[in-house]
């Protein structure tokens, strides 16, 4: 079925805007306190952990305040703005001004914990506006016979994104303009809510009864699990996905630069971003005729085999290749997962589920993650020296762990199958 094209103007702008803003706190972060403050993969995996759990409280909260008050166009527009200036607001964070400004205090751990606390109120402000706001919005505009279209190709917007950020921003990153770096991105956020604010429109959706406090909760209720058991196997299949991602993800610029030695990592990474895109996009379709749910498994798979095959490619041109099944899998199971969720989202509680969404494709693999790659990379102890400082460097590992993670979804997708062919039994001997 055809899509709105007033529908795919939003949906491709906010949500390209909104994972330019998430390029760069999911991996352009690491690299610039990586460079310019600390080393410790510790760090860098603490880093994205606090992040996941404010960005997952705030959807749980704010997810459900857009159920209730149906307020999905304020909360997106004003949301975006204030993302994008806390955005620009990382490149004001350096050692050098914290020591003149706390001689007295360690400037690098007190830089440390500025950009944490700026993470945390970043991911506050984004997971308001993108994550529940945003992607409740698309729910609503959407059905089941063509959410693995749109999904296939919002899937593909992370993608593009960091292709943007690493084609157009990354010589700055490279010279270490990272001030006007963040503040780029963060202008065009805000820009991009100024114009949602005058431009948007969301339909009207129904709206759950009870307090908000009952909203926020109630899908945490052990009996909300028991109601809905097709929605919460789908979502942890979601959370071994996305903890298999982020085994490899946080450090995966700088395996690529450091590990691999590549200095046209920038071509490497267009190229695998691209490629995936495009199957991506094509593949949406194909997830519409076989019905999402049925092409989890299946997807999943590709993705491990392209796991597998990074570990073993050097060089360019086998990096490519092995990068493009890598990201198509990913991008076509995290298609097929999400499609799934929002087939089985009740029309009243778009905006809580995604707060449910958070917990199982953010904040776990996020937590879990990032610490299983960084006790990897440590167990490795490659290093190598840079102006005279010895520094840890991801290792080939790291996609071997993320493959043993990934092959755990299996689980909660042959329990899917099996509860929806027991749902099926008991409606043809009620019929």
């Amino acid at each position: 079925m055809t899509v709105d094209r007033r529908f795919w103007v939003w949906a491709v702008l906010l949500g390209l805007t909104g994972q330019l803003a998430w390029t760069v706190e999911n991996m352009y972060l690491n690299v610039f306190v990586y460079e310019t403050i600390t080393d410790s993969p510790m760090v860098l995996a603490t880093l994205v952990a606090a992040s996941a759990v404010a960005a997952t409280v705030t959807t749980l909260l704010a997810g459900a305040f857009s159920d209730r008050s149906g307020r999905r166009r304020e909360l997106i527009a004003g949301g975006y703005v204030a993302w994008g200036l806390c955005t620009a607001g990382f490149g004001f964070v350096e050692v050098d001004r914290v020591a003149g400004l706390a001689p007295a205090l360690d400037a690098v751990v007190v830089a440390v914990v500025v950009i944490v606390l700026l993470d945390c109120v970043m991911s506050v402000l984004g997971a308001t506006a993108n994550d529940a706001a945003f992607n409740a919005w698309v729910t609503d505009e959407t059905h089941p016979g063509n959410r693995g279209r749109v999904d296939g190709v919002l899937a593909t917007l992370p993608l593009l994104a960091m292709l943007l950020v690493f084609g157009a921003l990354d010589p700055l990153t490279r010279g270490g303009h990272w001030q006007l770096f963040f503040s780029i991105v963060g202008g065009v956020t805000a820009l991009v809510g100024v114009v949602a604010w005058f431009g948007l429109r969301a339909r009207a959706a129904p709206r759950p009864g009870g307090s908000y406090l009952g909203s926020v909760v109630h899908g945490l209720r052990p009996s909300t699990v028991r109601s809905n058991p097709r929605l919460y196997l789908v979502l942890a299949a979601w959370a071994v996905l996305g903890t298999s991602t982020q085994v490899f993800m946080p450090f995966l610029i700088i395996y690529v630069q450091r590990f691999l030695d590549i200095d046209g990592y920038a071509v490497v990474l267009a190229s695998v971003l691209l490629g995936a895109a495009g199957v991506s996009v094509l593949g949406g379709r194909v997830l519409d005729r076989v019905g999402p749910a049925s092409a989890i498994l299946p997807v999943a798979g590709v993705y491990a085999a392209g796991l597998l095959a990074m570990f073993f490619a050097r060089g360019m041109l086998p990096v490519i290749l092995a990068g493009i099944v890598l990201m198509s899998g990913f991008m076509l199971g995290v298609a097929a997962l999400s499609a799934t969720v929002r087939n089985l989202t009740p029309a009243d509680r778009a905006g809580q589920v995604q707060g449910l969404r958070m917990v199982c494709a953010v904040l776990v693999p996020m937590v879990v993650g990032p610490f299983l790659g960084a006790a990897v990379i440590a167990g490795a102890d490659e290093t190598f020296v840079d102006l005279g400082v010895v520094k840890q460097v991801p290792t080939p590992w790291i996609f071997p762990a993320a493959a043993a993670v990934v092959v755990l979804i299996v689980i909660p997708v042959l329990a899917l199958r099996r509860v929806r062919q027991e749902e099926e039994t008991r409606e043809d001997a009620l019929g």
